[in-house]
């Protein structure tokens, strides 16, 4: 019987040293709400620099996820062939964030069938957090969702905030400045990643990623597993529990992913 994890290639789980997590759509279900909030300052801005577009948050959060704010803005202007202000991009930056960070802390709420597994796995491995999100909106999430403990500031890795000058996946610069700073390089470190452009990012740094379903809606799985595997992880898991069984751990297996090559 299929344990529910699609593997790809080869993985030396007895390798690993530090998960290096995605924390949007990841740890926490923050994509379609953060999308919701975003998708308000998105159009307001594309109608200030008279783009005939706009988005539904759904419509956003297909064409942006795994991109900050930022990164989004600068490629639909470029696509509309309109320059972009700087100063005037990071005061809509801002806005976005506040209105973001707001919304997610009221909606957010700590998830035992994260937690648990995200727990075990902690006494087993050490646990990092590399996103693109500013680090106002991860303290947020994580105050929220019940994962300040096991992911403290310290170990808290943000492509707005801090590298020199912000970025965004799929630019592997913050998985490059992660790895640097926890000394760790290769299979030492595991890329944990829902959405493409994160795993574009950290194989991109040199290291194997797993793409993980948890949050991605049903209708989206089968999608996501082609478009993960076709940017290079070494397997997909529809659950943090079955990456726990991935790495020889005693999670508990849930429903199957049906998509693509299963091994016993």
């Amino acid at each position: 019987m299929s344990d529910g994890i699609l593997r790809f290639a080869t993985l030396d789980a007895g390798a690993v040293e530090i998960l290096l997590c995605d924390a949007d759509g990841n740890l926490f279900p923050s994509e379609e709400p953060a999308f919701a909030a975003s998708t308000t300052v998105t159009n307001r801005l594309l109608a200030e620099l008279g783009i005939d577009r706009t988005f539904t948050p759904d419509s956003l959060r297909r064409r942006a996820v795994g991109m900050n704010f930022r990164s989004t803005m600068l490629a639909l202007a470029g696509e509309a062939g309109v320059a972009m202000d700087r100063d005037g991009l990071e005061r809509w930056v801002v806005a976005e964030q506040r209105a973001v960070v707001e919304h997610l802390g009221s909606l957010l709420r700590p998830d035992p069938e994260v937690h648990a597994p995200l727990a075990g796995l902690g006494r087993r491995f050490g646990l990092a957090v590399v996103s693109s999100s500013a680090t106002a909106r991860l303290a947020v999430c994580f105050s929220a969702s019940g994962l300040d403990h096991l992911f403290p500031p310290e170990v808290r890795f943000s492509a707005e905030d801090s590298l020199p000058v912000p970025t965004s996946k799929p630019d592997p610069a913050i998985y490059a400045f992660a790895g640097q700073r926890l000394g760790v390089a290769g299979p030492a470190g595991l890329a944990v990643e829902d959405a493409v452009a994160g795993a574009q990012s950290a194989i991109a740094a040199g290291f194997p990623t797993v793409g993980n379903l948890q949050f991605v809606p049903p209708d989206e799985r089968e999608e996501r597993t082609r478009a993960l595997r076709e940017a290079g992880v070494v397997a997909v898991v529809p659950s943090w529990r079955h990456l726990a069984l991935l790495l020889g751990g005693d999670g508990e297996p849930g429903t199957p992913v049906t998509t693509g090559e299963t091994t016993a």
